[in-house]
């Protein structure tokens, strides 16, 4: 693949983002399950790395409903990180306005999820777009009618929290960090012998996002392969 997607509720595995980041790809993050402080911290490590990297505005509600967006992030974003490329993830099902109006705030990625048809089984078809409207989407993109769109339908509060930052999937979305082979006591754990693995919900470890809390440390006891870290066993 040319190019790396990272999902929302993977956005702070830093064990996998480093990665990514080795491969020198391009990598697409979506902020639909962090905070804007979070994504802070994982912008900068990106930057911190010289990864090639865009962010997109996202909601991470399946399907999303208009009232929802505050599309007023996206010139937020474009104004904090004015060298980055800002876009928008967009889970909302049969218009294509409030992408529309994104488009016309400046997003410059156009994301969605993809089917034949809607009625096909499985979660993610009911919220994807169709080919029709896909290319009519495209087509608006193209040729300029999206500047016609009302985009103060959809902007909200420029410097308004994230979504994510309170977003009810987040403990079904989001990982912990678990041991990647067995640990004996006194090792010192390297990035290789770290795994993230979700749901956190039910992985009693630290965050995914403490990954380089854990990296260096000394480990106080043996750990077995998948065996979830805690800070309290390392020093």
């Amino acid at each position: 693949m040319p190019l790396w997607k990272v999902g929302s509720g993977d956005v702070q595995d830093y064990r996998m983002l480093d990665f990514q980041i080795e491969t020198k790809k391009p990598i697409i993050i979506s902020s639909g399950m962090v905070s804007l402080a979070e994504l802070d911290r994982v912008i900068e490590h990106l930057k911190s790395k010289h990864a090639s990297f865009a962010v997109l505005y996202c909601v991470s509600q399946y399907p999303c409903p208009r009232e929802a967006f505050n599309l007023g992030t996206i010139e937020y974003l474009k104004e904090k990180y004015p060298n980055l490329i800002i876009g928008f993830s967009d889970h909302s099902v049969g218009d294509d306005t409030v992408m529309l109006a994104a488009v016309k705030l400046g997003a410059r990625i156009i994301e969605k999820h993809f089917s034949f048809s809607r009625k096909l089984w499985g979660s993610d078809h009911k919220v994807s777009m169709t080919p029709d409207e896909m290319k009519k989407m495209v087509g608006k993109i193209r040729d300029g009618s999206y500047k016609n769109v009302d985009e103060r339908l959809f902007y909200g509060e420029k410097h308004k929290e994230l979504e994510g930052a309170e977003n009810k999937f987040r403990p079904y979305f989001n990982k912990a960090l678990v041991a990647g082979r067995d640990i004996k006591r006194g090792d010192v754990v390297t990035k290789e012998a770290l795994y993230s693995m979700r749901p956190l919900m039910h992985i009693k470890g630290e965050r995914a996002d403490r990954f380089y809390d854990i990296v260096g440390k000394c480990a106080k006891r043996n750990l077995k392969k998948f065996e979830p870290i805690k800070a309290r066993d390392f020093e």
